[in-house]
């Protein structure tokens, strides 16, 4: 098994805090370097984690030693630099949303393709096991036929104002940050071929959407989401199935930290059960499948049609919402 030198494409809080401690951990993955425009980050990433230190992008990108690329850059930056890594032929893992737009998307995904690499979106709640045991649970009918699912996904204000987030010109916005998680779990949950049937985008006087809130449907069933997330909430992240014969309800299904146990409640007529899933890093979940889909083609193929689709489910959502 060979072990993948991966870089880190900026110095983002996702990387100090989740991606590079899951890198450390992983079997697959050596961190060989990061590249970040502030100088003041050198002696840290040099000694602290004891790689090489690029000062900027197209360095590291172009370092022919790099096998594997991770890019937590802002939202708007996705695209120039998934595109340039592409082409110097890096398997890349990006965090959501992979680009700002369908078009861009689908270029990538063709670019990829081209040259046998990776390109995963980096939804890592995928890979913790709640998620399987939902589906599981789902499957076997525990609480009967499903009627109606319902996911929130917020958070209060971002202390800093000048946050990434709240910046038009850098890909911010809560759809593109928060709303992409609810979508893509409906993706997981009921298929791919899924419509947005109403949309709410809220701005509140600011350049970005700040919340919203809208409703996904199976086009061949009755299943449908109603989601609702944003930057100025009551933190919440939550799913809620109601069923024919039950209610199923978990209060982490986004954000588990690796050393959370999330539990899983149902309700029945005949009573309640609580079921408890180990505490896993699904960060380090999510740097497993990425391995395997650097040497797997039928899951390289899946993850093109996986980020096409959620990338035109975005855009349906944009399309359709109604602005407040």
């Amino acid at each position: 098994m060979k072990t993948l030198k991966i870089g880190i494409l900026g110095y983002a809080n996702i990387a100090k805090k989740a991606i590079i401690p899951a890198v450390n951990e992983s079997l697959h993955f050596s961190l060989y370097g990061v590249a970040s425009r502030n100088s003041k980050n050198e002696d840290e990433i040099t000694k602290e984690l004891n790689c090489l230190f690029y000062n900027d992008y197209e360095s590291l990108v172009k370092d022919a030693a790099i096998d594997a690329l991770y890019i937590p850059l802002p939202n708007s930056l996705h695209f120039e630099w998934a595109k340039t890594a592409l082409e110097h032929r890096k398997h890349l893992l990006v965090e959501k949303s992979l680009a700002c737009t369908l078009q861009e998307v689908k270029v990538l995904n063709e670019l990829a393709k081209e040259h046998d690499l990776a390109l995963v979106e980096n939804f890592q709640f995928r890979m913790h096991p709640q998620l399987q045991t939902i589906k599981d649970l789902l499957a076997s009918k525990e609480i009967g036929e499903v009627r109606a699912v319902k996911s929130s996904f917020g958070f209060p204000p971002f202390p800093d104002h000048n946050n990434i987030r709240y910046q038009k010109d850098l890909g911010g916005g809560a759809l593109l940050d928060a709303g992409a998680y609810p979508i893509k779990l409906a993706q997981d949950l009921f298929g791919l071929d899924l419509e947005i049937t109403a949309a709410v985008l809220n701005y509140e006087n600011t350049e970005v959407d700040i919340w919203g809130s809208g409703m996904l449907q199976d086009k061949s069933t009755a299943n449908f989401m109603q989601f609702s997330f944003g930057f100025d909430h009551y933190y919440q992240c939550s799913l809620e199935v109601w069923g024919s014969e039950g209610k199923l309800f978990t209060n982490r299904i986004f954000t588990a930290p690796p050393s959370y146990a999330p539990t899983i409640q149902i309700e029945r007529k005949d009573g309640q059960k609580t079921i408890t899933i180990a505490a896993v890093n699904h960060y380090v979940k999510m740097l497993d499948y990425f391995y395997q889909c650097t040497v797997n083609d039928s899951l390289r193929l899946k993850e093109y049609i996986e980020n096409n689709n959620q990338a035109r489910l975005l855009e349906n959502f944009k399309t359709k919402a109604k602005i407040y």
